[in-house]
């Protein structure tokens, strides 16, 4: 055969040519190039640059800050409101180990990447989480592997993790036997707990054994609920299974396929907050509704909050039968357990720490979200550094906004101004980002900044200028052991 370096190019005729169409971005459709010789191949080229707008300084800085700010705000979308929610929760981890790993469509790799990710992901959750449990299962060479089992430690499931860095991912994925693996580390759970499975799947098939279908079924009646994080396509086994194990709700909210790296973590941490417990009865896939979950009407739940206790000589712990030289004394046996939280193997009773139990208290109450502030209620307030930082906010222009301003400033001591698309001033756009750069809490009325914001909501789950209206209550009436507040913050604030 003769080597040639031409490129090859397909002839096709007139005919051929016309009942080819190609969808072109405004929605009209044209046909390729008649004749022969005609070249296959049209591409529909989206020119993201040219929806870069520049600032008035002439960079592209304002842009980049409003992406990174809109970013932030993400939050709005999700719903505030005081739900019921489970704070016990028993996830399994499952990861897809198979040949589909190899892929470099996710740099480096899908298989570094999901590493990667799934180690943030242990460390924020326990930090959102402290009274969650964690296991972690792989699929690899139509097996299921158990890579860390169920404890609350992160440490434990971090060096498991980087194991399997030394690894390489073959072989094909057996969804059905990783489903029977997580259910068995799930069945044993006491009713009380929220019962989990976090399936992240880059393989476009399954080599199972048998019917999965009907261990769909088993997880159903066993009340655990899935979500699916997909890499590569969107497949109905798992919109199936996601359908059937999240009865009543959308199925979008529990499967999504990445379409790039930051889409592939957000896909992975929106699993992190504790899911919604819903007060009706669930279905079992089948349309009859069975009998309401007793365990979920339960108000009360017994606790034992032990301390943490020196062990001279060493002794065995209750929970892994290891020889340990410190540890916590159960409450109502007093036998010994390594770790917290955990349930006690003797007596059933569930050991936590009360700092746990208060750093999961946020998740039933979260802090409202604050409104975006206009340049007219910005004149009209007049507090010109954040309440919590005391940075300089954005100066209020004198003139009315302009249509086409950049709504940022690089700093203080700048004039700016800014207005939406119709040229007429608002509090924020569809991103809801504000155009003033303030963001006022609806309870105190006090203004914040974007990092604060963030802060406040992401971290600390409190608002500053309500526990300082707080504090200054309770010292106008004599009491004491409260937050001492600035004078001066207080101050810049006003």
């Amino acid at each position: 055969m003769v080597e040639s370096d031409d490129e090859y190019v397909q002839e096709i005729s007139d005919d051929e040519a016309e009942a080819h169409q190609v969808t072109r971005g405004g929605g009209k459709t044209s046909s390729r190039a008649k004749g022969r010789g005609a070249k296959v191949g049209a591409w529909d080229v989206k020119r993201t640059w040219e929806e870069v707008e520049e600032g008035a300084d002439g960079t592209i800085t304002s842009t980049i800050e409003g992406l990174i700010e809109a970013n932030k705000r993400k939050r709005l979308l999700k719903e505030q409101a005081p739900y019921q929610r489970g704070f016990f929760r028993h996830v399994v981890l499952i990861l897809d180990l198979s040949d589909a790993m190899i892929e470099k469509d996710l740099r480096p790799s899908r298989y570094i990447l999901t590493l990667k990710y799934v180690s943030e992901f242990i460390t924020e959750f326990f930090e959102s989480n402290p009274l969650g449990q964690l296991g972690i299962i792989g699929m690899r060479n139509g097996l299921a592997i158990r890579v860390s089992d169920m404890g609350n430690n992160p440490t434990e499931h971090l060096d498991k993790l980087r194991s399997l860095r030394r690894e390489e991912p073959k072989g094909q994925p057996s969804l059905q036997n990783a489903l029977k693996s997580a259910w068995g580390l799930l069945y044993h759970a006491p009713s009380d707990v929220t019962r989990e499975i976090l399936l992240l799947f880059g393989a476009l098939l399954s080599s199972d054994p048998g019917d999965i279908h009907s261990t769909i079924t088993e997880l159903v009646s066993s009340q655990i609920y899935c979500t699916v994080v997909g890499l590569a396509a969107q497949l109905a086994i798992c919109r199936t299974l996601v359908t059937r194990t999240n009865p009543g709700m959308p199925w979008q909210n529990y499967y999504g396929v990445a379409l790039d790296e930051v889409h592939y973590r957000e896909l992975i941490m929106r699993a992190i907050p504790p899911r919604e417990i819903s007060g009706s009865a669930t279905t079992n896939g089948t349309g009859d509704q069975p009998a309401a979950n007793e365990a979920r009407q339960h108000s009360w739940k017994m606790m034992g909050f032990p301390s943490r206790k020196p062990s001279h000589p060493l002794s065995l712990c209750a929970c892994h039968g290891k020889p340990i030289t410190g540890g916590y004394s159960c409450t109502r046996c007093s036998s010994l357990v390594c770790s917290l939280p955990t349930t006690c193997l003797v007596c059933k009773l569930t050991l936590v720490e009360s700092t746990q139990l208060t750093r999961s208290y946020h998740h039933l109450f979260p802090v409202q979200n604050w409104k975006e502030v206009s340049w007219a209620r910005a004149a009209e307030v007049e507090q010109n550094h954040c309440f919590a930082c005391l940075c300089p906010f954005p100066v209020i222009s004198v003139e009315a906004p302009k249509e086409g301003g950049s709504g940022r400033s690089g700093g203080a001591g700048t004039t700016t101004t800014s207005s939406n698309s119709k040229g007429v001033t608002g509090s924020s756009n569809k991103d809801g980002v504000s155009e003033s750069g303030r963001y006022e809490c609806v309870t105190c009325e006090r203004f914040f900044c974007s990092d604060c914001d963030y802060f406040c909501h992401e971290v600390v789950y409190n608002c500053p200028g309500c526990l300082s209206t707080m504090s200054m209550g309770n010292e106008e009436r004599g009491e004491g052991d409260q937050m001492d507040v600035d004078e001066y913050s207080l101050k810049k604030g006003d």
